[in-house]
């Protein structure tokens, strides 16, 4: 099933295959569930209810379009019930808790859900009687910090400061174990089942209104017109658009469920090296297509956080053909015009997102 031409989908593979999605109600899960209606796919999600108001679930109107679940991922009997009933071709295991100073301020949850909870799911995907590619979504986070300019590649060691870095290299762990424990032909294992991680890099885009996230706290400053209060301005991240890592896991998943057993593992989706920025470079491009004010307030007494990080993508361009298609500047643009059009009226989050969609397939 690989693609003869680069950077390529398959549309068609899409149309009608049954799929479930934990974490819909997120921002990168709900990016994920429109753009795999729009490819004709039949969607089931399990999450817990979207947050805030507004959010991008809710505007997309996405809970009238797909099968709809609300259950915590470390509710194992009810999501074990639930997954057997979907019976899912496929899966995209997004639900988390993704944020670092939540982790530290609830580091309990957090490992619990980003561990436990992946396990619980891949335990539920086992008592499936068909063919099953699973696809778990962690982070760029998951690797032992050394901040040195080299970009980390998926065989270098895992580690993390912080509870949720921490508990993201766990899952990465116990994610390979169980493939290596229970997927295949011989004794306690199953033939139906191929598993496959992805480490994103620091995803931004339209319609994310988190709590504690560096683009939905610019546009929070910009709407009140308050000076916006940066935290680890030098921090060095790898910044790539949300449909980036989307559709290197569609591609991914793509070639997980025609057998091929050599993607059977982690892949690292990030931009390339150039897009690897600074928050304040970051900061100033935003603003330089919404005019603002920012002031620095790093705290070196305040919460860990990784100062340098940056990813290798060869295995992806190498064993999927995949490689990022925007830059550093036109990511920024997308994403700052994408508020600016939804807060000025101009277009709905929906049209915003096929605008988005669009011009990314185009």
């Amino acid at each position: 099933m690989k693609s003869n031409e680069k950077n390529n989908l398959n549309i068609k593979f899409w149309k009608n295959k049954n799929i479930l999605i934990t974490g819909h109600t997120g921002f990168k899960g709900s990016w994920l569930t429109y753009w795999l209606l729009k490819l004709g796919a039949k969607v089931n999600g399990i999450s817990l209810s979207p947050v805030g108001i507004p959010n991008l679930f809710n505007e997309l109107n996405l809970r009238n379009e797909i099968y709809h679940n609300i259950i915590d991922i470390r509710d194992r009997e009810n999501l074990k019930k639930k997954i057997i009933e979907i019976n899912p071709e496929i899966v995209f295991h997004l639900a988390a808790q993704p944020l670092v100073i939540e982790s530290y301020q609830n580091p309990i949850l957090t490992w619990e859900t980003n561990v436990i909870g992946t396990i619980n799911v891949l335990n539920a995907l086992r008592n499936l009687d068909s063919k099953c590619a699973a696809l778990c979504i962690t982070t760029d986070k998951v690797y032992l910090n050394r901040e040195w300019i080299f970009g980390y590649r998926e065989n270098d060691a895992l580690g993390g400061y912080d509870p949720y870095s921490s508990s993201k290299a766990a899952a990465e762990i116990a994610i390979n174990s169980w493939r290596s424990s229970f997927c295949g032909i011989s004794k306690n294992k199953v033939e139906h089942l191929k598993i496959a991680s992805a480490r994103a890099g620091n995803v931004i885009g339209g319609g994310d209104w988190s709590e504690n996230r560096l683009v939905p706290d610019i546009v929070k400053g910009l709407l009140k017109g308050q000076e916006i209060r940066i935290r680890n301005s030098q921090a060095t991240r790898p910044w790539q658009h949300v449909l980036e890592p989307l559709k290197g896991y569609l591609i991914l998943v793509q070639e997980l469920y025609s057998d091929r057993d050599d993607v059977c593992s982690s892949f690292n989706f990030g931009p390339q090296s150039e897009s690897n920025k600074t928050v304040k470079e970051l900061v100033n491009e935003a603003l330089s297509y919404w005019e603002g004010k920012w002031v620095d307030c790093t705290d070196k007494d305040s919460f860990h956080e990784a100062n340098l990080l940056n990813l290798s993508i060869d295995k992806a361009h190498k064993l999927l053909d995949w490689d990022p298609k925007w830059g550093f500047k036109e990511t920024v643009e997308k994403t700052i015009n994408w508020y600016k059009n939804y807060y000025e009226g101009k277009i709905s989050a929906i049209e915003c997102c096929d605008y988005d969609i669009q011009s990314f397939m185009n």
